[in-house]
Formats: C-alpha cells, sequence, structure tokens
C-alpha cells in the first residue's frame, strides 16, 4: 500500500552514524518503495526553540540539507525544504495550539528532560515544540511518520488534535490521523564507548560516535577504539543481553549490510575481536566515505543547496496553504 510519509531533521550540524542508522538511511529506503510519496523537512522553527547562533544555523540548514542529498534523497522523487520558508507551519501551530490542551502538553516527557531542573526558564517554544510538529504532519495530511522512541508520545499527540479538531468542528476525517512507523531493527545505535547510551553531537568524546565529515583515518581509529569486552565474539543472540557494546557493533555492521543481526553473528561466532573490527571498519569506511565526500562537494555549492530548499519549499507550500485555507474557512475566518 502507498503511503504519504513526512519526516524532519532539526539542523543541529555534526549529524553522525547514529542519525544515518536510525533515520536517514531509513528515509532513502521509503523513498525508494514504489508508491510512497515523501516529504522530508530540515526544522530549522524547531530548532530555534533553544537559542542558536544566526550564521552556525544556516550553515547547519545546508549541511543537513547536503547530507539528505548525500545519502540518496532525491529532490525528483522526494520533497526536500527547510520549515521556515513554508508560512502554514506556524500558522498551523497557532490554530491547532487553540485545539489542543494544556494538559496534554503537561504530560509530554521530553519537555521535562530538556528543560531539565528549571523549567521556568525553559522557552515557550521548547513547551510548545510538539504542537508545531503536529501542524507539520498534518498540513500534508501525512499517513504515516517514522518516529523512534523519544517521538512517539509527540505522534499520539498529534492524532489526539487531529481528531478533537474533526470533532469540534464537525468535518469527519479532514484532518488525516496519521499512524506511526516505527523502525523495527537498529534504530537506536549506541554510543561507541558506552553501550547504554545513545550516540550523540554533545557528548564531549568525539571517539563515541562516526560522524558523517569523518575522514577514513578517523573512522578506522574510532572503530578500533570502540569499547568491547575480553570475551570473543557471540555465537548467539541471547548472549548480547548482558554485552551491549557488543550488540551495538553488531547492529551497526548488520545495518549497513542490510542483513539481521543472527546473520552478523553466525559470521563472525567465536572469533577474535580484531576480526570483527576489520571488517566493521571495512564496512563503515565503504557507506559513510562517499557520503562524507559528497557533503563536502555540495557544501562549496551553497546557491544549489538553495535552490533546492527553495524549490523543494514551493512544492510544499502549495500542499500546505491549501490545506490552511481549508482550515481557515472551517473555523471562521
Amino acid at each position: 500500500m502507498s503511503k504519504k510519509i513526512f519526516s524532519g531533521v532539526q539542523p543541529s550540524g555534526n549529524l553522525h552514524l547514529g542519525n544515518y542508522i536510525g533515520a536517514i538511511k531509513n528515509f532513502v529506503d521509503l523513498q525508494n518503495q514504489e508508491g510512497n510519496q515523501c516529504i522530508y523537512c530540515v526544522v530549522d522553527l524547531h530548532a530555534i526553540t533553544l537559542r542558536q547562533d544566526p550564521k552556525v544555523l544556516k550553515n547547519n540548514i545546508r549541511e543537513t540539507t547536503a547530507t539528505f542529498l548525500a545519502s540518496g534523497i532525491d529532490p525528483k522523487k522526494s520533497i526536500i525544504f527547510n520549515q521556515s520558508l513554508v508560512r502554514a507551519h506556524a500558522e498551523g501551530s497557532w490554530i491547532l495550539g487553540c485545539i489542543a490542551r494544556t494538559g496534554w502538553l503537561n504530560r509530554m516527557t521530553q519537555f521535562k528532560e530538556k528543560a531539565g531542573k528549571d523549567k521556568e526558564k525553559a522557552s515557550v517554544g521548547l513547551y510548545i515544540y510538539p504542537i508545531l510538529m503536529t501542524a507539520d504532519i498534518l498540513l500534508y495530511d501525512a499517513t504515516h511518520v517514522p518516529v523512534g522512541e523519544d517521538q512517539k508520545q509527540h505522534l499520539e499527540l498529534s492524532r489526539d488534535i487531529a481528531q478533537k479538531f474533526n470533532s469540534d468542528f464537525n468535518v469527519a476525517n479532514f484532518l488525516r490521523v496519521p499512524e506511526p512507523l516505527i523502525q523495527k531493527n537498529f534504530s537506536r545505535i549506541m554510543s561507541l564507548k558506552d553501550g547504554t547510551k545513545k550516540m550523540s553531537k554533545s557528548d564531549p568524546s568525539d571517539l563515541s560516535r562516526i560522524n558523517l565529515t569523518d575522514t577514513n583515518d578517523q573512522i578506522l581509529n574510532k572503530i578500533k577504539k570502540a569499547k568491547t569486552d575480553g570475551n570473543l565474539m557471540p555465537s548467539e543472540k541471547i548472549e548480547l543481553k548482558k554485552r551491549p557494546e557488543v550488540e551495538n557493533l553488531l547492529s551497526i555492521y548488520s545495518s549497513l549490510k542490510n542483513q539481521n543481526i543472527e546473520k552478523s553473528i553466525d559470521e563472525f561466532s567465536g572469533k577474535n575481536f580484531s576480526d570483527f573490527k576489520d571488517n566493521l571498519a571495512e564496512t563503515v569506511v565503504d557507506k559513510i566515505s562517499p557520503i562524507s565526500k559528497e557533503i563536502i562537494n555540495l557544501l562549496k555549492n551553497e546557491d544549489y543547496i538553495d535552490k533546492i530548499l527553495e524549490e523543494g519549499a514551493e512544492k510544499a507550500d502549495a500542499q500546505a496553504t491549501n490545506k490552511i485555507n481549508e482550515i481557515k474557512k472551517i473555523i471562521g475566518f
């Protein structure tokens, strides 16, 4: 069955292997499935819920777009744009914010995590961020949204808002209630230094992650130094429950090889880690090196990246503006 898919990535800069395996690789696969319509957004409005340096933000928007393109997202097949170029997102967020209930937002655990102990100092934008995410999705009548564990609650909120709007204004099915697309395998790639923590650009150690712009030598060095344990490679999947670092490295290998983890375990069962790490490093380099080179090449041509975003925004705006105009009629504007 064909799907209409919407997803966004924050332009935080320095995207890494976890972003690629956990999201972008899946975006490419969804794009290439026959009949799917895909809309991929660089969500720069979301980014400013935290203070941003304007010059850095602009560069990060381009870098995220370059990463999309270098990874195989095709602007001829998918719509690629940045959120701030389509005014309907902000307008829709306000209208839907008047439909949402404060009690729903108070239950959002991600705000509590990001705001920290002193939530009184957090921006209002960080608090109402899930409503903007709802507008992002509902303006395009998206049928499916790829989500990780940390965004499932936000998607549930978008479903609640859609259903309440339809009920309040007696317009059954006007706002499409989206379904989650949950990546079953390898959705969370963990730190190379600690298999219990998610790979993150905020980790102070650069050895904890493989950046998509790393050189071959940097990748080889990071894989070589990645944490393991003193045992041989496992022979059964059940052993991974107590070996998080080993599971993480096998997950990276399996995802990039497009095979299940059981096959990878069979391939290296009982072998030394040095043998496995050599194969892992070669696999990561083979996959990431072309992406890294293409990102660097694309970033030399900012006009081209800007043109891709502007052309994508025109396509997105046509859909989003049509929907927001219909919403305005329904609510009496």
